[in-house]
Protein backbone atom coordinates (compact mmCIF):
# COMPACT_ATOMS: atom_id res chain seq x y z
CA UNK A 1 0.00 0.00 0.00
CA UNK A 2 2.95 2.29 0.95
CA UNK A 3 4.61 1.85 -2.17
CA UNK A 4 1.25 2.65 -4.31
CA UNK A 5 1.01 5.88 -2.38
CA UNK A 6 4.25 6.78 -2.84
CA UNK A 7 3.80 5.32 -7.04
CA UNK A 8 0.94 7.87 -7.07
CA UNK A 9 2.56 10.84 -5.95
CA UNK A 10 5.38 10.50 -7.79
CA UNK A 11 2.85 10.44 -11.09
CA UNK A 12 1.01 13.71 -10.28
CA UNK A 13 3.67 15.56 -10.93
CA UNK A 14 5.23 13.43 -13.89
CA UNK A 15 2.03 14.09 -15.19
CA UNK A 16 2.21 17.97 -14.81
CA UNK A 17 5.77 18.24 -15.95
CA UNK A 18 5.09 16.80 -18.88
CA UNK A 19 2.57 19.80 -20.10
CA UNK A 20 5.09 22.22 -19.07
CA UNK A 21 6.32 24.34 -15.66
CA UNK A 22 3.46 27.02 -15.09
CA UNK A 23 3.29 30.59 -13.08
CA UNK A 24 0.79 29.58 -9.91
CA UNK A 25 -0.36 32.37 -7.60
CA UNK A 26 0.62 30.81 -3.70
CA UNK A 27 -2.45 32.29 -2.55
CA UNK A 28 -4.24 29.54 -4.45
CA UNK A 29 -4.30 26.71 -2.60
CA UNK A 30 -4.51 24.00 -5.01
CA UNK A 31 -1.89 25.61 -7.27
CA UNK A 32 0.37 26.22 -4.53
CA UNK A 33 -0.01 21.91 -3.56
CA UNK A 34 0.38 21.32 -7.72
CA UNK A 35 4.03 23.45 -7.92
CA UNK A 36 4.97 22.38 -4.36
CA UNK A 37 4.56 18.48 -5.29
CA UNK A 38 6.49 18.97 -8.27
CA UNK A 39 9.32 20.56 -6.28
CA UNK A 40 9.22 17.26 -3.67
CA UNK A 41 9.11 14.90 -6.61
CA UNK A 42 12.34 17.13 -8.73
CA UNK A 43 13.90 16.58 -5.57
CA UNK A 44 13.13 13.30 -5.02
CA UNK A 45 13.71 11.49 -7.98
CA UNK A 46 17.35 13.54 -8.13
CA UNK A 47 18.29 11.95 -5.05
CA UNK A 48 17.08 8.84 -6.34
CA UNK A 49 19.05 8.87 -9.22
CA UNK A 50 22.08 10.04 -7.51
CA UNK A 51 22.23 7.84 -4.25
CA UNK A 52 20.11 4.79 -4.99
CA UNK A 53 22.78 1.81 -5.18
CA UNK A 54 21.77 0.15 -8.68
CA UNK A 55 20.80 2.22 -11.70
CA UNK A 56 17.38 2.50 -12.52
CA UNK A 57 16.03 3.46 -15.72
CA UNK A 58 14.18 7.05 -16.19
CA UNK A 59 11.94 6.38 -18.54
CA UNK A 60 10.37 2.86 -17.47
CA UNK A 61 10.51 4.50 -13.58
CA UNK A 62 8.57 7.81 -15.24
CA UNK A 63 6.30 5.82 -17.45
CA UNK A 64 5.00 3.94 -14.32
CA UNK A 65 4.70 7.02 -12.28
CA UNK A 66 2.19 8.59 -15.31
CA UNK A 67 0.22 5.35 -15.00
CA UNK A 68 0.05 5.00 -11.58
CA UNK A 69 -1.55 8.22 -11.76
CA UNK A 70 -4.06 7.34 -14.06
CA UNK A 71 -5.10 4.99 -11.95
CA UNK A 72 -7.08 6.91 -9.70
CA UNK A 73 -8.87 8.44 -12.90
CA UNK A 74 -10.81 5.54 -15.12
CA UNK A 75 -9.59 2.88 -17.35
CA UNK A 76 -10.13 5.09 -20.58
CA UNK A 77 -7.64 7.61 -19.17
CA UNK A 78 -4.08 6.38 -20.61
CA UNK A 79 -1.17 7.46 -21.58
CA UNK A 80 1.09 6.52 -24.57
CA UNK A 81 4.78 7.30 -25.07
CA UNK A 82 6.18 7.94 -28.62
CA UNK A 83 6.61 4.17 -29.44
CA UNK A 84 3.20 3.20 -29.28
CA UNK A 85 1.18 3.26 -32.24
CA UNK A 86 -2.30 2.22 -30.62
CA UNK A 87 -3.95 5.64 -30.93
CA UNK A 88 -3.22 5.72 -34.36
CA UNK A 89 -4.43 2.27 -34.46
CA UNK A 90 -7.65 2.53 -32.23
CA UNK A 91 -8.10 5.91 -34.72
CA UNK A 92 -8.04 4.68 -37.83
CA UNK A 93 -8.35 0.94 -37.56
CA UNK A 94 -5.59 0.57 -39.25
CA UNK A 95 -1.75 -0.64 -38.40
CA UNK A 96 1.00 -2.51 -40.46
CA UNK A 97 1.71 -6.07 -40.12
CA UNK A 98 0.66 -9.89 -40.98
CA UNK A 99 -2.74 -9.92 -40.36
CA UNK A 100 -3.51 -12.27 -37.83
CA UNK A 101 -4.50 -12.92 -34.11
CA UNK A 102 -2.16 -14.41 -31.80
CA UNK A 103 -2.37 -15.65 -28.16
CA UNK A 104 -0.64 -17.11 -24.79
CA UNK A 105 -0.66 -20.81 -25.39
CA UNK A 106 0.56 -22.39 -21.63
CA UNK A 107 1.07 -25.78 -22.65
CA UNK A 108 4.04 -24.56 -24.58
CA UNK A 109 5.05 -21.89 -22.95
CA UNK A 110 4.78 -20.26 -26.36
CA UNK A 111 2.72 -17.65 -28.82
CA UNK A 112 -0.10 -19.44 -31.10
CA UNK A 113 -1.49 -18.37 -34.26
CA UNK A 114 -5.28 -18.70 -33.16
CA UNK A 115 -7.23 -16.77 -36.04
CA UNK A 116 -5.50 -15.27 -39.41
CA UNK A 117 -7.48 -12.78 -41.01
CA UNK A 118 -9.07 -13.41 -44.58
CA UNK A 119 -7.12 -11.91 -47.58
CA UNK A 120 -4.30 -11.46 -44.73
CA UNK A 121 -0.81 -11.79 -45.66
CA UNK A 122 -0.65 -14.42 -43.10
CA UNK A 123 -3.86 -16.37 -44.55
CA UNK A 124 -2.14 -16.02 -48.18
CA UNK A 125 0.86 -17.14 -46.95
CA UNK A 126 0.09 -20.54 -45.15
CA UNK A 127 -0.27 -19.66 -41.76
CA UNK A 128 -2.75 -21.53 -39.93
CA UNK A 129 -4.48 -20.97 -36.84
CA UNK A 130 -2.71 -23.85 -34.19
CA UNK A 131 1.05 -22.66 -35.50
CA UNK A 132 3.58 -21.98 -32.74
CA UNK A 133 4.98 -18.96 -33.45
CA UNK A 134 9.16 -20.32 -32.95
CA UNK A 135 11.11 -17.30 -34.18
CA UNK A 136 10.20 -13.81 -36.09
CA UNK A 137 13.07 -12.79 -38.79
CA UNK A 138 15.75 -15.57 -37.09
CA UNK A 139 14.76 -13.83 -33.39
CA UNK A 140 13.99 -16.48 -30.77
CA UNK A 141 10.67 -15.90 -29.62
CA UNK A 142 10.54 -17.65 -26.20
CA UNK A 143 9.03 -16.08 -23.08
CA UNK A 144 11.94 -16.01 -20.59
CA UNK A 145 11.21 -13.95 -17.39
CA UNK A 146 8.27 -11.70 -18.91
CA UNK A 147 4.85 -12.10 -18.11
CA UNK A 148 2.41 -14.00 -20.35
CA UNK A 149 1.48 -10.80 -21.75
CA UNK A 150 4.29 -9.03 -21.79
CA UNK A 151 5.50 -11.79 -23.75
CA UNK A 152 2.39 -11.61 -26.30
CA UNK A 153 3.28 -7.93 -26.66
CA UNK A 154 6.68 -8.66 -27.54
CA UNK A 155 5.86 -11.38 -30.29
CA UNK A 156 2.93 -9.08 -31.88
CA UNK A 157 5.63 -6.13 -32.06
CA UNK A 158 8.15 -8.20 -33.77
CA UNK A 159 5.15 -9.60 -36.28
CA UNK A 160 4.45 -5.74 -36.87
CA UNK A 161 5.68 -3.11 -38.76
CA UNK A 162 5.97 -0.77 -41.99
CA UNK A 163 3.51 -1.92 -44.99
CA UNK A 164 6.12 -3.65 -47.39
CA UNK A 165 8.56 -4.67 -45.55
CA UNK A 166 9.36 -8.71 -45.02
CA UNK A 167 9.48 -11.01 -41.94
CA UNK A 168 10.47 -14.64 -41.64
CA UNK A 169 7.92 -16.23 -39.54
CA UNK A 170 9.31 -19.96 -38.15
CA UNK A 171 6.47 -22.34 -36.45
CA UNK A 172 5.69 -25.14 -35.63
CA UNK A 173 3.02 -26.89 -36.97
CA UNK A 174 0.75 -29.73 -35.26
CA UNK A 175 0.11 -33.17 -36.80
CA UNK A 176 -2.01 -36.09 -36.17
CA UNK A 177 1.13 -38.05 -35.29
CA UNK A 178 1.70 -35.64 -32.21
CA UNK A 179 5.44 -34.64 -33.40
CA UNK A 180 4.85 -31.50 -34.65
CA UNK A 181 6.11 -30.18 -38.25
CA UNK A 182 8.76 -27.50 -38.54
CA UNK A 183 7.31 -24.82 -41.20
CA UNK A 184 9.17 -20.84 -42.30
CA UNK A 185 7.04 -18.75 -44.07
CA UNK A 186 7.94 -15.78 -46.24
CA UNK A 187 5.65 -12.28 -45.44
CA UNK A 188 5.08 -9.24 -46.70
CA UNK A 189 3.80 -6.49 -44.04
CA UNK A 190 0.92 -4.42 -45.41
CA UNK A 191 -1.91 -2.22 -44.13
CA UNK A 192 -4.24 -4.07 -41.84
CA UNK A 193 -7.45 -2.75 -41.76
CA UNK A 194 -10.36 -3.89 -39.23
CA UNK A 195 -13.43 -4.76 -40.68
CA UNK A 196 -16.30 -2.90 -39.28
CA UNK A 197 -19.05 -5.09 -40.88
CA UNK A 198 -17.82 -8.13 -41.29
CA UNK A 199 -20.87 -9.91 -42.43
CA UNK A 200 -24.43 -9.27 -44.26
CA UNK A 201 -27.03 -11.33 -45.66
CA UNK A 202 -30.63 -11.82 -45.79
CA UNK A 203 -31.92 -13.87 -42.73
CA UNK A 204 -35.30 -14.46 -44.67
CA UNK A 205 -37.11 -13.14 -47.29
CA UNK A 206 -37.59 -9.92 -46.68
CA UNK A 207 -35.73 -9.24 -43.72
CA UNK A 208 -31.97 -8.33 -44.02
CA UNK A 209 -29.23 -9.00 -41.06
CA UNK A 210 -25.87 -6.57 -40.40
CA UNK A 211 -23.10 -7.63 -38.47
CA UNK A 212 -21.25 -4.18 -36.91
CA UNK A 213 -17.98 -5.37 -35.27
CA UNK A 214 -16.88 -1.77 -34.05
CA UNK A 215 -17.26 2.26 -35.23
CA UNK A 216 -13.35 2.55 -34.64
CA UNK A 217 -12.60 2.52 -38.09
CA UNK A 218 -12.41 6.11 -40.40
CA UNK A 219 -15.89 6.17 -42.55
CA UNK A 220 -17.35 2.59 -41.18
CA UNK A 221 -20.54 4.34 -41.75
CA UNK A 222 -19.98 4.35 -45.09
CA UNK A 223 -19.63 0.55 -44.99
CA UNK A 224 -23.21 -0.03 -43.26
CA UNK A 225 -24.55 2.14 -46.33
CA UNK A 226 -23.17 0.07 -48.65
CA UNK A 227 -25.08 -3.17 -46.66
CA UNK A 228 -27.70 -1.46 -46.35
CA UNK A 229 -28.01 -0.75 -49.81
CA UNK A 230 -27.30 -4.08 -51.25
CA UNK A 231 -29.75 -5.61 -48.77
CA UNK A 232 -32.43 -3.25 -49.53
CA UNK A 233 -31.90 -4.13 -53.73
CA UNK A 234 -31.99 -7.76 -52.28
CA UNK A 235 -35.61 -7.26 -51.15
CA UNK A 236 -35.16 -6.10 -47.50
CA UNK A 237 -38.25 -4.85 -46.13
CA UNK A 238 -37.14 -4.90 -42.49
CA UNK A 239 -33.46 -5.00 -40.62
CA UNK A 240 -31.36 -6.49 -38.06
CA UNK A 241 -28.60 -4.45 -36.55
CA UNK A 242 -25.80 -7.02 -34.39
CA UNK A 243 -23.69 -4.80 -32.29
CA UNK A 244 -23.04 -7.40 -29.66
CA UNK A 245 -19.69 -7.40 -28.52
CA UNK A 246 -19.28 -3.71 -30.16
CA UNK A 247 -17.12 -2.08 -27.91
CA UNK A 248 -17.34 1.32 -29.86
CA UNK A 249 -15.00 3.64 -31.54
CA UNK A 250 -15.54 6.95 -32.64
CA UNK A 251 -18.48 8.98 -32.22
CA UNK A 252 -19.26 10.83 -35.27
CA UNK A 253 -19.51 7.18 -37.26
CA UNK A 254 -22.00 6.27 -34.54
CA UNK A 255 -23.90 9.61 -35.33
CA UNK A 256 -23.56 8.82 -39.46
CA UNK A 257 -25.00 5.64 -38.98
CA UNK A 258 -27.47 6.60 -36.87
CA UNK A 259 -29.01 9.37 -39.60
CA UNK A 260 -29.18 6.61 -42.45
CA UNK A 261 -32.63 6.14 -40.39
CA UNK A 262 -33.75 9.50 -38.34
CA UNK A 263 -34.23 13.25 -40.24
CA UNK A 264 -31.83 15.30 -41.24
CA UNK A 265 -30.53 18.10 -38.47
CA UNK A 266 -31.95 15.53 -35.39
CA UNK A 267 -29.89 15.72 -32.47
CA UNK A 268 -28.19 12.58 -31.40
CA UNK A 269 -25.38 13.27 -28.82
CA UNK A 270 -24.37 16.70 -26.53
CA UNK A 271 -21.36 16.02 -24.41
CA UNK A 272 -20.82 17.78 -21.26
CA UNK A 273 -17.49 18.59 -19.77
CA UNK A 274 -15.36 20.69 -17.31
CA UNK A 275 -14.06 22.53 -20.25
CA UNK A 276 -16.05 24.71 -22.79
CA UNK A 277 -15.01 23.24 -25.70
CA UNK A 278 -16.00 19.92 -24.68
CA UNK A 279 -19.38 20.51 -25.01
CA UNK A 280 -20.65 19.80 -28.00
CA UNK A 281 -23.88 19.03 -29.62
CA UNK A 282 -23.59 16.26 -32.56
CA UNK A 283 -27.05 16.57 -34.77
CA UNK A 284 -27.60 14.57 -38.47
CA UNK A 285 -26.08 15.86 -41.37
CA UNK A 286 -27.56 14.49 -44.43
CA UNK A 287 -31.06 13.39 -45.61
CA UNK A 288 -31.73 9.81 -44.71
CA UNK A 289 -31.89 6.39 -46.03
CA UNK A 290 -35.45 5.14 -45.05
CA UNK A 291 -37.54 6.95 -42.40
CA UNK A 292 -39.79 4.20 -42.38
CA UNK A 293 -38.23 0.73 -42.76
CA UNK A 294 -38.85 -1.15 -39.20
CA UNK A 295 -35.43 -1.80 -36.99
CA UNK A 296 -34.46 -4.23 -34.69
CA UNK A 297 -31.12 -3.87 -32.78
CA UNK A 298 -29.50 -7.18 -31.25
CA UNK A 299 -26.89 -5.95 -27.72
CA UNK A 300 -25.63 -7.43 -25.06
CA UNK A 301 -23.17 -6.13 -22.27
CA UNK A 302 -20.54 -6.01 -24.49
CA UNK A 303 -22.02 -3.59 -26.74
CA UNK A 304 -20.30 -0.42 -25.18
CA UNK A 305 -19.65 3.44 -25.83
CA UNK A 306 -20.09 4.27 -29.49
CA UNK A 307 -22.68 1.36 -30.24
CA UNK A 308 -24.61 2.40 -27.36
CA UNK A 309 -25.00 5.97 -28.80
CA UNK A 310 -26.18 4.08 -31.98
CA UNK A 311 -28.64 1.91 -30.33
CA UNK A 312 -29.85 4.06 -27.35
CA UNK A 313 -30.18 7.69 -29.88
CA UNK A 314 -32.46 4.64 -31.99
CA UNK A 315 -34.51 3.72 -28.74
CA UNK A 316 -34.90 7.30 -28.01
CA UNK A 317 -36.04 8.49 -31.01
CA UNK A 318 -38.28 5.48 -31.25
CA UNK A 319 -36.80 4.35 -34.48
CA UNK A 320 -35.83 0.84 -33.52
CA UNK A 321 -36.64 -2.14 -30.95
CA UNK A 322 -33.76 -3.03 -29.00
CA UNK A 323 -33.72 -6.77 -28.25
CA UNK A 324 -31.34 -8.70 -26.09
CA UNK A 325 -29.44 -7.63 -22.59
CA UNK A 326 -28.22 -4.55 -21.13
CA UNK A 327 -25.16 -2.73 -22.19
CA UNK A 328 -22.68 -2.83 -20.42
CA UNK A 329 -22.44 1.20 -19.78
CA UNK A 330 -19.89 3.67 -21.36
CA UNK A 331 -21.25 7.12 -21.00
CA UNK A 332 -17.91 8.80 -21.21
CA UNK A 333 -15.92 10.46 -24.25
CA UNK A 334 -12.15 10.81 -24.63
CA UNK A 335 -9.78 13.17 -26.22
CA UNK A 336 -6.46 12.53 -27.64
CA UNK A 337 -4.11 15.38 -26.43
CA UNK A 338 -0.35 15.56 -27.64
CA UNK A 339 2.36 15.48 -25.21
CA UNK A 340 6.31 16.64 -25.58
CA UNK A 341 8.41 14.09 -27.74
CA UNK A 342 5.35 12.50 -29.82
CA UNK A 343 4.19 11.15 -26.80
CA UNK A 344 0.16 11.52 -25.76
CA UNK A 345 -2.51 11.41 -23.54
CA UNK A 346 -5.96 10.05 -23.93
CA UNK A 347 -8.45 11.59 -21.26
CA UNK A 348 -11.84 11.68 -20.09
CA UNK A 349 -13.31 14.95 -21.13
CA UNK A 350 -16.92 14.40 -21.06
CA UNK A 351 -19.59 12.26 -20.67
CA UNK A 352 -22.48 12.01 -23.59
CA UNK A 353 -26.23 12.35 -23.27
CA UNK A 354 -28.41 10.98 -25.72
CA UNK A 355 -32.00 12.41 -27.09
CA UNK A 356 -33.51 11.40 -24.46
CA UNK A 357 -31.29 13.71 -22.45
CA UNK A 358 -30.22 10.78 -20.08
CA UNK A 359 -26.52 9.62 -20.01
CA UNK A 360 -25.65 5.79 -19.50
CA UNK A 361 -23.00 5.88 -17.71
CA UNK A 362 -22.96 3.01 -15.40
CA UNK A 363 -19.79 3.38 -12.75
CA UNK A 364 -19.07 6.45 -10.94
CA UNK A 365 -15.02 6.80 -11.18
CA UNK A 366 -15.19 9.57 -9.10
CA UNK A 367 -16.43 8.14 -5.72
CA UNK A 368 -15.22 4.88 -4.24
CA UNK A 369 -16.56 2.54 -1.35
CA UNK A 370 -14.90 2.40 1.64
CA UNK A 371 -12.50 -0.68 0.62
CA UNK A 372 -11.39 1.27 -2.61
CA UNK A 373 -13.37 -0.53 -5.51
CA UNK A 374 -15.44 1.31 -7.72
CA UNK A 375 -19.41 -0.06 -7.80
CA UNK A 376 -22.35 0.34 -10.49
CA UNK A 377 -25.23 2.89 -10.09
CA UNK A 378 -27.99 0.97 -8.28
CA UNK A 379 -31.33 0.83 -10.03
CA UNK A 380 -33.25 2.41 -6.99
CA UNK A 381 -30.88 6.06 -8.21
CA UNK A 382 -31.34 5.82 -11.35
CA UNK A 383 -33.75 8.37 -13.34
CA UNK A 384 -36.31 8.30 -15.48
CA UNK A 385 -36.44 9.91 -19.44
CA UNK A 386 -39.10 9.91 -21.92
CA UNK A 387 -38.49 9.07 -25.67
CA UNK A 388 -39.80 10.95 -28.32
CA UNK A 389 -43.00 8.92 -28.45
CA UNK A 390 -43.44 9.34 -24.58
CA UNK A 391 -42.04 5.91 -23.81
CA UNK A 392 -39.97 5.70 -20.32
CA UNK A 393 -36.19 4.93 -19.98
CA UNK A 394 -33.99 4.98 -17.37
CA UNK A 395 -29.82 6.59 -16.93
CA UNK A 396 -27.16 4.99 -15.53
CA UNK A 397 -27.24 1.63 -16.31
CA UNK A 398 -26.29 1.19 -19.99
CA UNK A 399 -29.17 0.45 -22.39
CA UNK A 400 -32.13 -1.34 -21.16
CA UNK A 401 -33.76 -3.39 -24.31
CA UNK A 402 -37.15 -3.27 -25.01
CA UNK A 403 -37.50 -7.29 -24.79
CA UNK A 404 -34.83 -9.03 -22.58
CA UNK A 405 -33.95 -12.16 -23.93
CA UNK A 406 -32.26 -14.05 -21.22
CA UNK A 407 -30.37 -17.11 -22.82
CA UNK A 408 -29.07 -20.07 -21.48
CA UNK A 409 -26.14 -19.95 -18.99
CA UNK A 410 -23.31 -21.66 -20.44
CA UNK A 411 -22.28 -24.80 -18.08
CA UNK A 412 -18.88 -25.00 -16.45
CA UNK A 413 -16.85 -27.48 -18.14
CA UNK A 414 -17.08 -25.58 -21.52
CA UNK A 415 -15.44 -22.57 -19.76
CA UNK A 416 -12.52 -25.02 -18.92
CA UNK A 417 -12.68 -26.58 -22.33
CA UNK A 418 -12.35 -23.19 -24.07
CA UNK A 419 -9.82 -21.64 -21.53
CA UNK A 420 -7.42 -25.04 -21.33
CA UNK A 421 -7.44 -24.71 -25.71
CA UNK A 422 -8.56 -28.34 -25.43
CA UNK A 423 -11.74 -27.49 -28.05
CA UNK A 424 -9.08 -25.00 -30.07
CA UNK A 425 -6.61 -28.31 -30.12
CA UNK A 426 -9.29 -30.51 -31.60
CA UNK A 427 -10.34 -27.70 -33.96
CA UNK A 428 -6.54 -27.92 -35.18
CA UNK A 429 -7.03 -31.79 -35.47
CA UNK A 430 -10.20 -31.34 -37.19
CA UNK A 431 -9.08 -29.93 -39.66
CA UNK A 432 -5.55 -31.72 -40.68
CA UNK A 433 -8.21 -34.63 -40.89
CA UNK A 434 -10.57 -32.79 -42.77
CA UNK A 435 -8.64 -30.37 -45.58
CA UNK A 436 -11.41 -29.31 -47.25
CA UNK A 437 -15.03 -29.07 -46.50
CA UNK A 438 -17.69 -28.33 -49.29
CA UNK A 439 -19.50 -25.35 -48.42
CA UNK A 440 -20.66 -23.07 -45.42
CA UNK A 441 -24.19 -23.43 -45.38
CA UNK A 442 -23.50 -27.77 -45.25
CA UNK A 443 -20.43 -27.29 -42.63
CA UNK A 444 -21.82 -29.25 -38.83
CA UNK A 445 -20.01 -31.06 -36.18
CA UNK A 446 -21.36 -34.87 -36.92
CA UNK A 447 -22.40 -37.84 -34.47
CA UNK A 448 -18.54 -38.89 -35.42
CA UNK A 449 -17.19 -36.26 -34.74
CA UNK A 450 -18.53 -35.76 -31.41
CA UNK A 451 -17.67 -39.20 -30.30
CA UNK A 452 -13.98 -38.12 -31.66
CA UNK A 453 -14.24 -35.06 -29.66
CA UNK A 454 -14.78 -37.23 -26.70
CA UNK A 455 -12.14 -39.28 -27.18
CA UNK A 456 -9.40 -36.81 -27.76
CA UNK A 457 -10.81 -35.25 -24.42
CA UNK A 458 -9.94 -38.20 -22.39
CA UNK A 459 -6.64 -38.60 -24.57
CA UNK A 460 -6.18 -35.19 -22.91
CA UNK A 461 -6.25 -36.47 -19.50
CA UNK A 462 -8.79 -32.92 -18.93
CA UNK A 463 -9.61 -32.34 -15.60
CA UNK A 464 -11.88 -29.45 -14.12
CA UNK A 465 -12.83 -27.50 -11.36
CA UNK A 466 -16.77 -28.19 -10.58
CA UNK A 467 -18.33 -25.13 -8.75
CA UNK A 468 -20.67 -27.51 -6.65
CA UNK A 469 -17.57 -29.45 -5.23
CA UNK A 470 -16.43 -26.81 -3.83
CA UNK A 471 -19.93 -25.01 -2.36
CA UNK A 472 -20.39 -28.32 -0.85
CA UNK A 473 -17.08 -28.87 0.73
CA UNK A 474 -17.69 -25.60 1.86
CA UNK A 475 -21.20 -26.01 3.17
CA UNK A 476 -19.76 -29.46 5.14
CA UNK A 477 -17.32 -26.89 7.01
CA UNK A 478 -20.06 -24.72 8.11
CA UNK A 479 -22.10 -27.12 9.19
CA UNK A 480 -18.89 -28.81 10.97
CA UNK A 481 -18.74 -25.75 12.89
CA UNK A 482 -21.85 -25.19 13.86
CA UNK A 483 -22.29 -28.57 15.08
CA UNK A 484 -24.67 -30.41 12.37
CA UNK A 485 -22.67 -32.31 10.16
CA UNK A 486 -22.99 -35.59 12.23
CA UNK A 487 -27.33 -35.16 12.56
CA UNK A 488 -26.69 -34.77 7.86
CA UNK A 489 -24.52 -37.03 7.80
CA UNK A 490 -26.27 -39.28 5.74
CA UNK A 491 -27.92 -36.33 3.36
CA UNK A 492 -23.97 -35.29 2.92
CA UNK A 493 -23.11 -38.69 1.50
CA UNK A 494 -26.11 -38.95 -0.60
CA UNK A 495 -25.60 -35.78 -2.00
CA UNK A 496 -21.73 -35.87 -2.36
CA UNK A 497 -23.13 -39.31 -4.24
CA UNK A 498 -24.94 -37.37 -6.92
CA UNK A 499 -22.26 -34.88 -7.28
CA UNK A 500 -19.61 -37.02 -8.22
CA UNK A 501 -17.48 -36.17 -10.50
CA UNK A 502 -18.20 -37.42 -13.99
CA UNK A 503 -16.89 -36.72 -16.89
CA UNK A 504 -18.62 -38.96 -19.70
CA UNK A 505 -21.96 -37.45 -18.37
CA UNK A 506 -21.21 -33.99 -18.64
CA UNK A 507 -19.79 -34.35 -21.82
CA UNK A 508 -23.52 -36.13 -22.85
CA UNK A 509 -25.12 -33.86 -20.75
CA UNK A 510 -23.60 -30.45 -22.20
CA UNK A 511 -23.25 -31.89 -26.00
CA UNK A 512 -25.26 -29.48 -27.71
CA UNK A 513 -23.49 -26.57 -26.11
CA UNK A 514 -20.39 -27.88 -26.46
CA UNK A 515 -20.85 -28.99 -30.24
CA UNK A 516 -21.75 -25.52 -30.70
CA UNK A 517 -18.55 -24.37 -29.42
CA UNK A 518 -16.50 -26.54 -31.55
CA UNK A 519 -18.22 -25.97 -34.53
CA UNK A 520 -17.97 -22.13 -34.55
CA UNK A 521 -14.27 -22.57 -33.59
CA UNK A 522 -13.64 -25.23 -36.95
CA UNK A 523 -15.40 -23.38 -39.28
CA UNK A 524 -13.48 -20.22 -38.97
CA UNK A 525 -10.28 -22.57 -39.87
CA UNK A 526 -12.39 -22.79 -43.27
CA UNK A 527 -14.50 -19.65 -43.70
CA UNK A 528 -12.73 -16.91 -41.32
CA UNK A 529 -14.53 -14.54 -39.13
CA UNK A 530 -17.84 -15.10 -41.11
CA UNK A 531 -17.68 -18.43 -41.05
CA UNK A 532 -17.75 -18.18 -37.56
CA UNK A 533 -20.67 -15.20 -37.26
CA UNK A 534 -23.36 -17.76 -39.60
CA UNK A 535 -22.26 -20.79 -37.49
CA UNK A 536 -23.35 -18.46 -33.89
CA UNK A 537 -26.37 -16.88 -35.81
CA UNK A 538 -27.91 -20.66 -36.20
CA UNK A 539 -31.05 -20.84 -33.47
CA UNK A 540 -29.68 -17.90 -32.31
CA UNK A 541 -32.79 -16.37 -29.31
CA UNK A 542 -31.92 -13.12 -29.86
CA UNK A 543 -32.06 -13.16 -33.95
CA UNK A 544 -35.56 -15.74 -33.74
CA UNK A 545 -37.07 -12.96 -31.32
CA UNK A 546 -35.99 -9.88 -33.98
CA UNK A 547 -37.28 -11.85 -36.87
CA UNK A 548 -40.65 -12.80 -35.11
CA UNK A 549 -41.11 -8.86 -33.92
CA UNK A 550 -40.15 -8.27 -37.13
CA UNK A 551 -42.85 -9.72 -38.90
CA UNK A 552 -45.28 -8.83 -36.96
CA UNK A 553 -46.34 -5.11 -37.54
CA UNK A 554 -49.01 -4.54 -34.82
CA UNK A 555 -46.35 -5.93 -31.91
CA UNK A 556 -43.11 -3.83 -33.56
CA UNK A 557 -46.14 -0.45 -33.53
CA UNK A 558 -47.02 -1.81 -29.87
CA UNK A 559 -43.54 -1.70 -28.04
CA UNK A 560 -42.51 1.81 -30.05
CA UNK A 561 -45.80 3.45 -28.86
CA UNK A 562 -46.58 6.04 -25.94
CA UNK A 563 -47.01 4.21 -23.03
CA UNK A 564 -44.95 1.07 -23.68
CA UNK A 565 -42.81 1.10 -20.39
CA UNK A 566 -39.27 -0.87 -19.85
CA UNK A 567 -39.07 -3.47 -17.50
Amino acid sequence: MKRNRKKVMIAACIGIMGVGMLSFNRGDDRSFQIIKNLDIFNAAYRELDMFYVDTIDPKKVIRDGIEGMFMQTDPYTEYYPEDDNTIKEMTTGKFGGIGSYIRYYKARDRVVVSEPNEDSPAAKSGLRAGDLIMTVDGKEMRRGKDSPQEYLNKVSKSLRGEPGTVCMVRVERPTLDGKGEIKEFKITRQTIKTSPVPYYAMVTDSIGYINMATFAVENCSKEVKKALIELKRQGARALVFDVRGNTGGLLNEAVSTVNFFVPKNQEIVVTKGKLKQAMQTYRTESDPLDLDMPLAVLVNEETASASEIFSGALQDLDRAVIIGNRTFGKGLVQTVRPLPYNSSVKITTSKYYIPSGRCIQAIDYSKRNVDGSIARVPDSLTNVFHTAAGREVRDGGGIRPDIEVKGEQLPNILFYLINDFVIFDYATRYVQKHPAVSSLSDFKITEEDYADFKQFVKERKFTYDRQSDAVLKNLKEIAKFEGYLNDASEEFAALEKKLTHNLDRDLDHFEKDIRGAIAAEAVKRYFYLKGSIVEQLKDDPDLNKAIEVLKNKAAYAKLLSKGTALE
